[in-house]
């Protein structure tokens, strides 16, 4: 009985249930521009994406592995039963789903004609937030390697808390256009980086949680 495995705590399931519906709805708009590119229907707004679907794609495919692979990496409970998962998922599905996601965006930044409402500031924000993904992927792989678990989680939630932005930057805009219509170019800079931003102050006070009580659990062991 008391090599029983533990159960995953209601709050641990509630929070892996709350990523994937914060994923589901740029999930779901991707899936609906890859039958638009599937079909060939070329409009202003994708034209772009018919013209150029390579890097569109991948950005997709990838978002939808790291958010719902990325889910489930973060549950205690999960990390501790399913060790050798969570290490197989983090090298082979997590960490290259992200470069992934990170790079295909910086490439569409690059390349894509955006409309004219994604200005020169949304665009610089996009460089920021993909590097930036790109930095802490870097440096959660650099401190897993040296063992250093708690760095390893802490940078690994900030990359997934900016990959996700896409998902709360739903939030962050929705209200104001039904309520006061298409944003002007400023408007849409703030209701975009605001997204990011939300989802790093939450990142962060997750961290700040988690890694005190490691430490002090260490000193009194």
């Amino acid at each position: 009985m008391s090599s029983a495995q533990p159960r995953v705590p209601a709050r641990e399931w509630a929070l892996a249930a709350g990523l994937i519906l914060l994923a589901l709805v740029p999930v779901a708009a991707g899936s609906a521009r890859l039958g638009s590119i599937a079909g060939g229907v070329s409009t202003p707004e994708t034209a772009r994406f018919v013209d150029d679907p390579v890097p569109i794609v991948l950005h997709i495919v990838a978002a939808l592995v790291f958010s719902l692979v990325g889910a489930f990496q973060f549950l205690p409970t999960m990390r501790r039963r399913r060790t050798r998962w969570h290490m197989f998922a983090g090298r082979f599905l997590l960490v290259p789903a992200g470069v992934v996601v990170a790079g295909s965006g910086l490439w569409m930044n690059a390349v894509y004609t955006m409309p004219p409402v994604d200005g020169l500031g949304l665009a610089i924000s996009r460089w920021i937030v993909g590097i930036l993904t790109l930095a802490f992927l870097a440096l959660g792989v650099a401190n897993i390697a040296r063992r250093r678990l708690p760095e390893h989680g802490a940078w690994m939630i900030r990359a997934y808390a900016l990959a996700m932005g896409a998902g709360t930057q739903v939030l962050t805009s929705m209200p104001f256009i039904l309520a006061f219509g298409p944003p002007d170019e400023l408007a849409r800079l703030l209701q975009m980086d605001a997204g990011w931003i939300l989802n790093l102050f939450v990142a962060e006070v997750v961290i700040r949680r988690r890694i005190p009580s490691r430490r002090t659990t260490a000193v009194g062991v």
